[in-house]
């Protein structure tokens, strides 16, 4: 381990301006967040009792308290799938009083008979600039099976990826890294849609044999020059965030991906059960130190605002430069 890794991360990054590329806020007094008020669920990073609690702009300002945050992006939080867009109008609420978030990820469902409808009304809106909807997953890659129902092999699905395009959104994609080979026969149909992979495809099996899966997953969709990637999402079950267990992972991403294709992100509150705020993104700035000064601001800000159409230098959102659908109104 180098002197590096064993100092303490947490540090925020020196003259680098953060534009957090994916975070979270609910309120569960709503009632509209099944995974968080009802029974629990299988989660990645097992027991999720901490976060079932509401989570607030103030409570985030706290968190990323002494790094020098210019804005955010909000990624749907499974609000229930019967009001998409109920969520879509609390966060534009939350946004005119709080000055956060400055743009949206919203829900909407891919494979279902309404998603145009959806789509329109969604892109109406003039923070929402693109779309995240969590394909069926198998539960390892000897599972996987093309062609099962909410998947991205099922058709479907494919016709309403296809529609996004059509109302200048882009698509989060959120899927375990044996389904990237999927993943990258529809993007290859579709390449006026531009995607963003979360959570760094979810490399959560290190072991050697789990590692070369996820990297060669990796290498392969990385070819797709419309694919770009969070870095973001790499808690384990019951083990602490730390630049020693992360920093391969990060700097392969780097590698495949190129400084212009990679952003970071806090993915708060849900990874504050593996480490807090600045744990996370200091340990981002701790690994990536050693990076050019401007490379540094692309990572942390820069592409973000670029891929998000966020205007400004400062992060904040501007509704003349949202991605509505041409004709669309405000909402």
């Amino acid at each position: 381990m180098s002197g590096a890794d064993r100092q303490a991360a947490g540090s925020a990054p020196a003259g680098v301006p953060i534009l957090d590329a994916h975070m979270h806020v609910w309120d569960l007094s709503l009632g509209k967040h099944p995974w968080l008020i009802g029974p629990p669920i299988a989660f990645r990073y097992g027991d999720y009792g901490p976060i079932r609690r509401s989570f607030g702009i103030a409570d985030y300002r706290r968190a990323a308290a002494g790094f020098d945050l210019r804005g955010t992006v909000y990624v749907e939080a499974e609000w229930d799938p019967a009001d998409p867009l109920g969520e879509t109008r609390w966060v534009h609420a939350l946004a005119a009083r709080e000055g956060l978030p400055s743009a949206m990820v919203a829900q909407a469902w891919l494979d279902r008979d309404d998603v145009e409808e959806v789509l329109a009304a969604q892109a109406a809106f003039p923070l929402v600039r693109g779309i995240r909807h969590k394909p069926r997953a198998a539960r390892s890659p000897d599972h996987v099976e093309a062609g099962v129902p909410g998947s991205l092999s099922c058709p479907r699905f494919a016709r309403g990826f296809a529609l996004l395009a059509r109302y200048g959104l882009s698509f989060d994609l959120q899927v375990p890294w044996w389904h990237l080979g999927e993943a990258y026969q529809l993007f290859v149909r579709y390449p006026a849609v531009e995607v963003v992979l979360n959570h760094t495809g979810l490399p959560a099996d290190r072991t050697r044999e789990g590692l070369e899966g996820w990297r060669a997953a990796m290498r392969r969709i990385a070819k797709l020059p419309q694919v770009a990637v969070k870095i973001s999402g790499l808690g384990r079950p019951g083990r602490r965030w730390t630049v020693e267990a992360n920093r391969d992972v990060v700097e392969t991403v780097l590698e495949l991906f190129g400084i212009e294709r990679c952003l970071f992100a806090s993915n708060w509150p849900v990874d504050t059960l593996v480490g807090d705020y600045a744990t996370i993104m200091g340990g981002f700035a701790q690994i990536t130190e050693r990076l050019p000064a401007a490379d540094r601001v692309r990572l942390f800000h820069d592409n973000a605002c670029r891929i998000y159409r966020i205007a400004g230098a400062t992060g904040r959102s501007s509704a003349a430069s949202g991605n509505r659908a041409p004709g669309a109104g405000e909402s």
